[in-house]
Formats: structure tokens, sequence, C-alpha cells
């Protein structure tokens, strides 16, 4: 979002306004062009291409992975686990902030597919 920001203000900025028309057979002075400089010399564009990360697609976890259980656990650690986990993301589910509300719900799918894996069917 920041970058989309930082680029608009950086075009804006670039644009001339457009110039008066010229009287008929007159040649347009070099002031009046509108001429742009290459958006990829403009030391704002390096500036946010430095600052941007770059952006990475990860492999899709499994749900005990998301879970942060190990494969040796027993079933009372992977219960006592589980269970705060779900306090924890049982709440987040109820925030106004998008974000944190789609990784709670996120979270809460992983909860159950490994509950159901390990105690049966709910």
């Amino acid at each position: 979002m920041f970058k989309k920001l930082v680029q608009s203000l950086s075009n804006s900025l670039h644009k001339q306004p457009a110039a008066a028309p010229a009287a008929k057979g007159a040649k347009p002075s070099a002031a009046t062009k509108n001429i742009e400089p290459k958006k990829a010399d403009t030391p704002l564009k390096k500036i946010v291409e430095a600052l941007a990360p770059a952006h990475k697609v990860e492999p899709a976890k499994s749900p005990e992975e998301l879970c942060g259980i190990e494969p040796k656990w027993n079933k009372d650690q992977v219960k006592e686990r589980l269970k705060l986990l779900y306090r924890r993301y049982n709440r987040a589910a109820s925030s106004l902030n998008n974000s944190t509300r789609g990784e709670a719900d996120a979270m809460l799918d992983a909860i159950v597919a490994v509950r159901e894996k390990h105690f049966g069917a709910i």
C-alpha cells in the first residue's frame, strides 16, 4: 500500500500542466513541451524499489506445521497445544481488523483439521 501511495505521489509531482494552445504555425519551445523524465530514473522510484520487500511465495504449510505440532508428541501434548491455540485464535476471530480475522479463521480451520486427524471426527 505504501509503495502504491509513493508511486501515485511521484507520478502526480512529475506531471507538468498542459501548455496553452500555441498560435498557428508557431513551433513549441522546449519549455512548453510536456516532457516527463523516465520513471526508472527518478530518485523516488529508486528509493521505493530499494525499500520494497521482495514478495516471496511461501509453500503451503500443513495444519500440523501451522499449529506447531511435532510428530513425536503424545496425545496429551497435542491436546494442550490445540487448546491454547483455540483460545488465542477464537478471540482473534472477532477482531475488527480484517487481516487479523482472516489469519484467525485460517488457524481455526487448521486446528479443526489437526483435531480430527488425531482425535477423530468431532
